[in-house]
């Protein structure tokens, strides 16, 4: 029960630190969520927990895959902002980004990448 404690007070102090960086500088807020950290911390609690080397190694492999077509949402999303407000820029942006991962799914099946 203490490592669990240990694994989300980690994992959500990442979370806290990406947002105080981005009070503080836009530019250097962004680098930091920009950065794998996530990504990053589920390898290290993959490994430490003693999971197969082939888990991990897929965890890494498909993150690959599901950030791309993730990417245009975040030029999508300044550019919604000012003319629809937060929460349905939010919105659509979500639904932007499922439409946009179904179809790239389907265009990658055909290249043997099954993402769904």
């Amino acid at each position: 029960m203490q490592y669990l404690i240990i694994k989300y007070l980690v994992t959500a102090g990442v979370v806290v630190l990406v947002s105080e960086f981005a009070k503080r500088s836009d530019k250097l807020g962004s680098l930091v969520a920009a950065l794998p950290l996530v990504t990053v911390l589920t390898l290290i609690w993959l490994y430490v927990e003693h999971q197969p080397t082939s888990k991990i190694a897929n965890h890494a492999y498909y993150t690959f895959w599901y950030v791309l077509p993730t990417l245009p949402m975040f030029l999508l999303f300044p550019y919604l902002l000012p003319k629809f407000g937060f929460i349905s820029t939010l919105i659509s942006c979500i639904i932007f980004t499922m439409l946009i991962f179904v179809i790239f799914a389907l265009i990658i099946r055909q290249f043997g990448i099954d993402l769904l």
